[in-house]
């Protein structure tokens, strides 16, 4: 477990260095932000990135109010589990650009999509969009 949660942090710090050298180190929020706040100013986007294993059917869908905020792209990282083993998780990245001023919420569901599929875990971000 503790050789995974590593594995997970490295992942992590590894996509976030990836996106500072392409975005100029954009906000980037984390699944440890949860139910915290994301101040962010209007025009300046963020990203949100969670962990996710699109091989057990589970990936994370964003509900959000669309005149608040815009999503950019949903893009998928997976790297492969530390045995090298095929399926392994990874991460998952939300791209925003805040639209409008004032306090909106953000939610992430990690779900199966289809019909019948179980919730495994859901996030709620407030966004706060300053002028």
């Amino acid at each position: 477990m503790k050789k995974l949660l590593i594995l997970a942090t490295a992942a992590l710090l590894a996509a976030v260095l990836i996106i500072c050298s392409t975005t100029g180190c954009l906000d980037v929020q984390t699944s440890t932000d949860a139910g915290q706040t994301i101040e962010i100013g209007l025009g300046e986007e963020f990203y949100i990135a969670l962990g996710s294993n699109p091989t057990t059917g589970y990936s994370w869908q964003a509900s959000y109010d669309e005149t608040m905020l815009e999503l950019i792209g949903g893009e998928s990282e997976y790297r492969p589990s530390e045995e090298g083993l095929i399926g392994g998780g990874g991460i998952e990245f939300f791209h925003f650009l805040p639209l409008a001023v004032g306090e909106t919420e953000l939610t992430l569901t990690y779900s199966q999509p289809w019909q019948g599929g179980g919730i495994g875990e859901t996030k709620v971000f407030t966004v706060i969009i300053v002028d």
